[in-house]
């Protein structure tokens, strides 16, 4: 073979072995450029065209930094100047804000110049921005989560020590929201929520943070209030009362008018190098104190609360162990009919603490109310109170005798609670007629006619109700008459008002006016003075119960009370 021949053969197979590497290059699914070392472009492939929005023939033989001029300084210019300077290949990714396109490269570089790989990676930057979304945001409302506001907190809280700036923190709660999913369905419940989140973002500035905390609760974080302590609690105070302001308007879901109001806790960023933990629990103890005050209101932290937090827990934690040791008790207070002769009695709960002695029910009974342990501690105060009426019952001279028992709204609104009451009388072998259950009226608010069967039913088995601390409450009647009761109680502080006819006369008269209309009995609580036994027993009281006749005692101080003391 010639030499000339051995040529053309030399350049047919590299002409053969370029067309098979371009048909290659074409195929592959990465964009594909080849620049030389003058940067101009002596390869592209169609993926490229298609990436780059550049017609072939538009960008063959031009140089790459004139057809992209705003790349140039940037960081693909940067990553390709170093690796052709170096020898070593480019991998990396990049935006491209010209062509809104994200890529991922791949650049060789060889004596020729540069061989460069790319890829559209658009869809997966997407996917994960909007997962990075999902982890930081509420799915409901797309508000910052709380995982995202306790991100912001701690970078806040870094600037300010170094800035001697501060900020704010608000703890948002919607009153009563639960009642708004009973009454319309979750569906619009999840509206509201979304309705006020958008209020909320409404009133913050770009440099706040509006986060929805978790279930109808709500977080602001305020951050550029100035140095001036004073003056950025002026600030955050004024953001309060735009937010309470927010909510005079109703919110419309699908066409129904809703209004609803929030309750605000506020504390300062400033608080000493206060965690973001310690911060939250700050604005939500506020937030709590703007609900117990009445709802619908702003309150400030105060340190005093945080204590006031640590010495419930303390005292919860003591109530469920005392029901585990059996540290209560009950005491007894007679009651009376206007003959001096003893009628019965009222059970009450007493706490033995082992180091505190006897601890006010003024103090422990809203703890058990707010924990639900109230159940438990009243149906321990039932069947205690029934084994002693099963005991009197036993003896002829006791056997007339009756105890009232208190009864809780948790307790009375369990659906099995007849059927508890009935069961609790049978195994201690007590008398039905002789058990009085006094109720509250604000309990009758929430189910009166499930409220009135239950009292049915009772009633039937022989069982008494009472309306206790009557006139105090809702009284109402319009479920007055409905209810089987045989009692009525008047709230020692009408009697204690006795002396001023016009006010708390005028009120007890009016309760033994009405007792004696609906032919029930009425007791006269707190009787302390024989002047308030003559007025009690004037106005119609048929009974009196009070420290005139009898203080609250324990039970064998009660039994040696009973020994000496005229019975009915």
């Amino acid at each position: 073979m010639s030499d000339d021949t051995r040529v053309q053969q030399l350049e047919q197979d590299a002409q053969r072995l370029g067309e098979r590497l371009a048909a290659t290059l074409e195929s592959i699914s990465d964009a594909f450029l080849m620049l030389d070392r003058e940067w101009r472009v002596t390869f592209m492939n169609r993926v490229a065209e298609k990436t780059l929005r550049r017609k072939r023939e538009d960008v063959l033989g031009a140089n790459l930094w004139e057809l992209f001029p705003e790349a140039v300084g940037g960081p693909y210019y940067r990553a390709y100047q170093k690796a052709v300077e170096t020898g070593e290949a480019a991998w990396f990714e990049e935006y491209y804000e010209p062509l809104d396109l994200w890529t991922e490269v791949r650049a060789y570089p060889s004596a020729e110049g540069l061989a460069i790989y790319f890829l559209d990676i658009g869809q997966r930057k997407a996917q994960e921005a909007e997962l990075h979304h999902l982890a930081f945001h509420d799915r409901l409302t797309g508000l910052p989560n709380r995982q995202l506001l306790a991100d912001r907190m701690d970078h806040a809280l870094h600037r300010h020590r170094h800035t001697g700036e501060t900020g704010a923190l608000l703890f948002i709660d919607l009153d009563h929201f639960k009642s708004v999913n009973d009454a319309h369905g979750h569906a619009k419940g999840d509206q509201l929520l979304c309705q006020v989140g958008a209020r909320l973002q409404q009133l913050a500035s770009n440099a706040d943070t509006v986060a929805r905390f978790g279930g109808d609760e709500f977080v602001m974080l305020l951050e550029d209030l100035g140095a001036d302590v004073g003056a950025a609690a002026q600030r955050a105070q004024a953001m309060a009362v735009q937010v309470l302001e927010a909510f005079t308007e109703p919110f419309v879901l699908d066409g129904i008018l809703l209004y609803s109001t929030p309750s605000v806790g506020l504390t300062m960023l400033d608080a000493g190098g206060a965690s973001v933990d310690q911060l939250i629990k700050r604005s939500d103890l506020a937030m709590y104190h703007a609900k117990v005050a009445g709802r619908n209101m702003a309150s400030w932290f105060e340190p005093d609360m945080e204590q006031r937090v640590a010495a419930r827990a303390v005292l919860e934690a003591d109530l469920r162990h005392a029901l585990e040791q059996e540290q209560f008790e009950l005491y007894y207070q007679p009651q009376c009919d206007m003959q001096g002769r003893m009628t019965g009695v009222e059970a009450l709960l007493r706490w033995n603490h082992p180091q505190r002695g006897l601890v006010p029910p003024v103090e422990f009974i809203p703890v058990a109310e707010e924990t639900g342990l109230i159940v438990a501690l009243g149906r321990w105060v039932l069947k205690s109170a029934c084994t002693v009426l099963a005991q009197w019952s036993a003896a002829p001279e006791t056997a007339c005798l009756r105890i009232a028992v208190n009864v809780s709204a948790q307790q009375f609104q369990r659906p099995d609670f007849v059927e508890q009451v009935l069961a609790v009388l049978a195994a201690a072998g007590a008398p039905p007629q002789r058990l009085v259950l006094e109720l509250t009226e604000s309990l009758l608010l929430k189910d009166v006619d499930g409220t009135v069967a239950k009292m049915a039913r009772l009633s039937d088995a022989g069982v008494g109700c009472a309306l206790d601390d009557f006139g105090t409450g809702y009284s109402s009647l319009s479920y007055l008459h409905r209810l089987p009761l045989v009692e009525l109680k008047i709230d020692r502080s009408f009697i204690w008002d006795a002396d001023n006819a016009r006010i708390g006369g005028a009120i007890v008269h009016t309760i033994a006016g009405l007792g004696k209309a609906l032919n029930l009995d009425v007791v006269a609580e707190g009787v302390e003075t024989e002047h308030q036994r003559g007025f009690v027993e004037a106005a119609g009281c048929h009974r009196y119960q009070g420290y005139l006749y009898g203080k609250p005692m324990p039970l064998p101080q009660l039994a040696a009370w009973i020994s000496h003391a005229p019975l009915c």
